[in-house]
């Protein structure tokens, strides 16, 4: 929060806090201002790893370079009954766009991705006609949506959630965004 006085000559910065109820009003209002539309996402331009009975909804901006985001994959095994749909977001320099494209232009984008993020296993070479077109539309909708950084989880209800969150955490966010989220 930030507050200037009529002249100009004093700043107040920090945040709001409801002292009784303990709450961080700011960080309750970034939040609900950094949300995203999770029926708005352009699904298209990502691939779906279904885990159980795929009944709750995640989405996932990953880099395929990202230490965090090898990190938080392995982790997220351990969540099951959720549909990831995963977001190809190659920010961290050429070499992500490489292997982004390879994984993209992949037959099975999941297994692939899966291989590369958990053993260490590389994508074959993507053949040179292979459209990889949604790579660059993730970046765009990243930069208008203000991720800006990998990963980041957007759950079903809007909520997003920077970084690579232990899967205990992505179990709560999961359950508290299904029960608010719009049924689709």
């Amino acid at each position: 929060v930030e507050a200037v006085d009529e002249q100009g000559t004093y700043l107040l910065q920090g945040n709001l806090i409801d002292v009784q109820a303990r709450k961080n009003l700011t960080e309750e209002r970034v939040d609900k201002l950094s949300q995203v539309d999770f029926d708005k996402l352009p699904l298209k331009d990502a691939f779906k790893i279904v885990r159980g009975n795929g009944k709750r909804q995640l989405a996932v901006f990953e880099d395929p370079n990202c230490g965090y985001c090898k990190q938080f994959e392995r982790d997220l095994k351990n969540v099951d009954n959720v549909t990831v749909h995963l977001f190809l977001y190659p920010v961290l320099g050429p070499d992500s766009t490489a292997k982004s494209r390879d994984i993209w232009c992949s037959k099975d984008k999941g297994k692939t991705w899966s291989d590369w993020m958990t053993a260490g296993v590389k994508a074959e070479a993507a053949a040179a006609n292979c459209d990889a077109t949604a790579l660059q539309r993730n970046i765009e909708f990243g930069r208008k949506h203000n991720i800006t950084g990998t990963p980041t989880l957007i759950f079903s209800d809007g909520t997003r959630a920077p970084g690579a969150i232990p899967s205990a955490q992505v179990e709560k966010q999961l359950t508290a965004a299904a029960a608010t989220a719009p049924r689709r």
